[in-house]
């Protein structure tokens, strides 16, 4: 029987975004405050996901026997370093969130089943790769909050409270939105980003979280006139507002989910095929291989 077991490790270090082959002045604008010297830092979480069959003690690997390894070939390497200077791979490549990740996956898949790293950079921001030579995704989470009803306007209260139940009250409700935005694309060789992080980060300011933020979604977005601001219909219309932008900036937009409680969130994808692809677990993934 083929299982997934996942190792989460931990390791502290700084780095810098600097390409010495260009003025400081183009440092900066390119890269911003993450140009100054001499870095900063980050804690990251690191997840480690291995692919196998159950052997006669009902284990994929011995997890102490994972833990070893990831000590050895990454983390005992970059805790407390200066990345840019712990792997010679980030003098050719910036160590970027996907950049770190990608290379990880080259140092630990010798020793390790891996199907999948995921690196957390902080809990805003985190980098998955599949090993898929330069392919990585990028995630960004970030927040909203606004108010909406659940009713359809050519229905009766009355078929509107029994469809919807008390979110077809005629004041409405709140919540707390909490935003996950992923993006795909290739990873730059040299500056090691898929995209630039900070218009990234602009465009879901700019397209969702400022317009729909403090709002009475259902009389403040046009869309929501005739739509019913359902968590599922508010990541379809993110997903639309968002496509077009993402692809400006060298990337092509995966996933939208949106988490309107602890208790109720959805996700949808730029296409079909990508749902298709993501939705099979990672099991059938390491099957498949």
């Amino acid at each position: 029987m083929k299982c997934i077991i996942d190792r989460r490790a931990q390791f502290s270090a700084s780095h810098r975004y600097w390409l010495p082959e260009v003025s400081e002045a183009e440092n900066f604008e390119r890269f911003g405050a993450c140009a100054r010297s001499p870095g900063h830092g980050h804690n990251y979480v690191l997840f480690v996901s291995m692919a196998g069959e159950l052997d006669e003690y009902g284990m994929v690997l011995n997890l102490s026997d994972v833990k070893q390894v990831i000590k050895r070939e990454v983390t005992s390497q970059l805790d407390f370093s200066f990345l840019n200077d712990a792997w010679s791979e980030f003098q050719e490549t910036l160590p970027t969130t996907e950049a770190i990740a990608r290379t990880i996956w080259q140092r630990l898949a010798p020793h390790l089943p891996i199907v999948r790293i995921q690196l957390f950079e902080q809990p805003e921001l985190w980098a998955d790769y599949y090993g898929n030579n330069m392919e990585a995704y990028l995630t960004i989470s970030t927040h909203f909050s606004a108010a909406h009803r659940l009713a359809r306007p050519d229905l009766s209260y009355e078929k509107n409270c029994e469809i919807y139940g008390k979110c077809a009250r005629p004041n409405g409700h709140g919540h707390n939105y909490h935003l996950e935005v992923t993006i795909k694309g290739e990873i730059d060789p040299r500056t090691g980003m898929i995209a630039d992080l900070v218009v990234f980060q602009k465009a879901v300011d700019d397209y969702v979280v400022e317009p729909f933020d403090h709002t009475f979604l259902n009389k403040d977005i046009p869309y929501f006139a005739e739509v019913v601001p359902t968590a599922e219909n508010i990541a379809v219309h993110i997903r639309s507002l968002l496509e077009q932008p993402i692809r400006n900036i060298g990337a092509q937009l995966h996933k939208i989910k949106l988490i309107e409680s602890p208790n109720n969130s959805c996700e949808v994808y730029s296409t079909e095929a990508e749902a298709a692809v993501t939705s099979m677990s990672v099991r059938e993934a390491a099957m498949v291989k």
